[in-house]
């Protein structure tokens, strides 16, 4: 199922409106999709926005012109020669703030048209590199041709760039077997639902219970318990100064009987708390 089919799945069990997925997943990937309902959409952009953990499994010596086992195989390349070290000794090169250029197979634009609709009709473009974060690559397992490696990186990081990159570092060239999303920020693998529970839970009528309150995915900001007063000025979107500790970026406002009421970003020009985000009868 493409990721947009799980929404439309959900949007159609659950009778809401609302409903979105926090991080597209590759066709062929499996793995973690966090999916939002109702208010819960509009915290995507912040899960979108977290750290996310991949198990890749890279083929050597077969490149395919999206970088992955579903397109079509551009060049092969003996890599009996490439040994575990190598690759070990490759792989910290990758680790940091690197630049990617992002897969002609992918949903960049260019001049207003997908990446990926401009592949499919035959034409290359030449791709603007993009910043990417990985703060781990590990390699997991080997056997040649090939490897298999767990990611942590930030958001818009392509893996299967990932993996074409490393196969032009070993001369060898490489494409994505395998991809799995282990993790979406605090979305595990290990608590996730298959499609056949879930389709289940909305069957015998307690999906409710497997949900997330919208608030669990910020709970890494600052919590500021606002008065009465302050509450009315957030649901008027009027800025107001709070005491939210040394936290400068966002912060999650409560009302005094716990009501999460809005996600509040700080104005340092102003040294005020700006209502970003307010939640109605949250």
């Amino acid at each position: 199922m493409t990721s947009f089919e799980v929404v439309r799945l959900v949007r159609r069990l659950s009778r809401q409106r609302p409903v979105g997925h926090a991080g597209t997943l590759d066709p062929m990937a499996t793995g973690v999709l966090p999916v939002c309902l109702g208010q819960a959409t509009r915290v995507i952009p912040f899960i979108m926005d977290a750290e996310k953990t991949y198990l890749a499994e890279i083929e050597l010596g077969v490149s395919t012109d999206t970088y992955d086992a579903e397109g079509e195989v551009t060049r092969r390349l003996d890599a009996s020669h490439v040994t575990r070290e190598q690759v070990e000794q490759a792989l910290p090169s990758f680790v940091g703030t690197i630049l990617q250029k992002p897969p002609m197979y992918s949903a960049v634009k260019h001049q207003g048209r997908r990446l990926y609709e401009l592949a499919r009709s035959g034409v290359e473009v030449e791709r603007e590199p993009r910043r990417a974060e990985i703060s781990r690559l590990e390699l997991v397992d080997w056997e040649p041709p090939c490897c298999t490696v767990v990611v942590d990186c930030g958001k818009g990081t392509y893996i299967r760039a990932l993996a074409h990159d490393l196969g032009q570092s070993l001369g060898c060239g490489a494409h994505i077997r395998g991809l799995v999303r282990l993790r979406s920020g605090l979305f595990n693998i290990d608590d996730s639902l298959s499609v056949p529970e879930v389709e289940s839970a909305f069957e015998h009528g307690y999906w409710q219970e497997l949900l997330y309150p919208l608030d669990a995915v910020l709970e890494h900001w600052v919590a500021a318990i606002v008065s009465e007063e302050n509450e009315r000025a957030i649901r008027h979107g009027r800025p107001l100064a709070l005491d939210a500790g040394e936290d400068r970026g966002y912060c999650r406002a409560y009302s005094a009987d716990g009501r999460f009421l809005a996600v509040l970003r700080f104005l340092p020009d102003r040294a005020l708390w700006q209502p970003e985000k307010v939640f109605a009868g949250a």
